[in-house]
């Protein structure tokens, strides 16, 4: 079997080399002006590179597009009529509606559909990570060979059965989780916070914050607008999530006691109160990643998490069992909340601090405000804004985005190990 990559950014790349590695024969393309940069950084890896898509769809058995989501309609339009005869197709974007539609439009008939979506960035191996499989449209005997070739990768295969299944889960594992992060930076960027600095943000949940947020701006714009903005299911769950810290906050700057806390009650019953399983982050692993040399801890109101928690409750949502689809940055928000709610004195602290603490309230409004800038902007499927949005928080934290990177990975590695 000859494999094919039509782009090869980060992710295709990482593909093409561990494909290589297992023994299979490899075909790529990218923009024709990538290609001498390609040839250099692909040099002894046994990948193929050839002119464009229509080369390496002519000649391979098992296709993959990796490209952003808002071009796989063009890129598709471009090549996919040269897809071999009875070739396996797939995708490697993470939003599958515009994906299936593309390939329903442009592939030929003979083709299969077995598409896929790593659960991981381009930094983190496969080995051990999650791996969606859809099989939308295709022969038993190519979806056993599908399969057995993405096995290769070592990943976790988790089989879903339809493209619209996993939009809905990953709207939460992936669109909902990355907005409260990039809310969190931006308020401290409004604010003119490093919150490493700050005595509110010391302790194990915050330290998680800060890296998974260092962890987001230290990506590229493109693909986290395009989970949120191109996935249909999306824009239900980030207003949700905006819903429920708007309307935690208004109670919260009342002073409304029993109603705050009869909601916060509610929403942890639902979430946490049935569920066995339990992802028990170790405290003492997470409070060695500070980035700061603050020892002194204040109380935190943990809106942020509150708000994720509710939101579950009000969508009907069991976070565990989006878990099949999990990526580290969910795993470690519905970690950190899973903490918090079961744990009763700091949780019945969060709940003082958010009510009575007037100390944490200006950097509670930042976040309020941040979170309905992000609504906003997914709402309108405004992609230039998100961008913009992004850059400039990702502009204030340039400095230590390197090192939240290296310490995000570690400290996933560190979880990952102590379970």
């Amino acid at each position: 079997m000859e494999i094919g990559i039509i782009g090869l950014g980060d992710m295709g790349k990482l593909y093409a080399r561990e494909f290589s590695k297992h023994g299979y024969k490899v075909n790529g393309c990218d923009l024709p002006e990538r290609r001498s940069q390609l040839e250099q950084e692909l040099q002894g890896t046994g990948v193929y590179l050839l002119d464009d898509g229509v080369a390496v769809s002519r000649r391979s058995d098992l296709i993959f597009y990796s490209v952003e989501a808002e071009n796989i309609g063009r890129v598709a339009k471009q090549f996919g009529p040269s897809t071999k005869t009875g070739a396996i197709v797939a995708g490697q974007t993470s939003v599958k509606t515009p994906e299936i539609e593309a390939f329903e439009r442009y592939l030929p008939e003979d083709a299969n559909i077995v598409t896929c979506h790593s659960l991981h960035g381009p930094t983190v191996s496969p080995v051990g990570q999650s791996l969606a499989v859809i099989r939308h449209r295709s022969s038993d005997e190519a979806y056993k060979r599908a399969l057995e070739t993405f096995e290769k990768l070592g990943s976790r295969i988790i089989e879903i059965p339809t493209y619209q299944e996993h939009d809905k889960v990953t709207a939460d594992t992936q669109a909902v989780t990355h907005v409260g992060f990039e809310s969190m930076g931006t308020a401290w960027k409004n604010a003119g916070v490093y919150p490493w600095e700050n005595a509110s943000y010391v302790g194990g949940i915050d330290n998680v914050k800060i890296l998974m947020a260092l962890r987001i701006y230290g990506g590229k714009s493109h693909v986290y607008s395009g989970l949120a903005i191109l996935n249909p299911f999306a824009r239900e769950q980030v207003k949700q999530y905006a819903q429920s810290e708007s309307e935690l906050f208004k109670l919260m700057i009342q002073e409304d006691e029993q109603r705050f806390r009869d909601r916060i009650k509610r929403s942890g019953e639902f979430v946490f109160g049935n569920n066995d399983s339990q992802i028990l982050l170790d405290d003492k692993v997470m409070g060695e990643f500070s980035l700061g040399s603050q020892t002194e801890r204040r109380p935190n109101s943990h809106l942020s998490l509150l708000s994720m928690v509710d939101a579950w409750h009000q969508l009907g949502v069991n976070p565990y069992k989006n878990l099949m689809c999990q990526t580290p940055l969910f795993r470690l928000r519905l970690g950190i909340a899973e903490y918090l709610f079961r744990n009763p004195e700091l949780l019945e602290e969060s709940v003082r601090t958010a009510l009575f603490d007037k100390g944490i309230r200006g950097d509670d409004l930042e976040f309020h405000t941040a979170v309905r800038e992000w609504a906003s902007i997914i709402s309108h499927g405004d992609t230039e804004g998100y961008k913009q949005q992004f850059d400039a928080t990702r502009e204030f934290f340039k400095e230590r985005i390197p090192e939240g990177m290296k310490r995000s990975n570690e400290l996933i590695k560190r979880l990952a190990s102590s379970k």
